[in-house]
């Protein structure tokens, strides 16, 4: 009896690690985390080039965490 043929379904990770890109356009990023089902991130934080707070928009996902 061999269970080669039998495929197990693979599990999902909850989460997805992606990049934050600064809306200054100084190239300024971090990553976060987010949940898979919400919608695109969009937060306001603080970029140290500009020296000032401002939005960050969700430009592409890393990798599953």
């Amino acid at each position: 009896m061999f269970l080669t043929s039998v495929n197990l379904a693979k599990a999902k990770s909850k989460a997805v690690l992606v990049q934050m890109m600064s809306a200054a356009g100084t190239g300024f990023f971090f990553n976060a985390k987010r949940n898979r089902l919400r919608d695109k991130m969009v937060l306001r934080k603080y970029d140290p080039y500009v020296r000032a707070h401002v939005l960050f928009f969700e430009k592409r996902k890393i990798r599953s965490v």
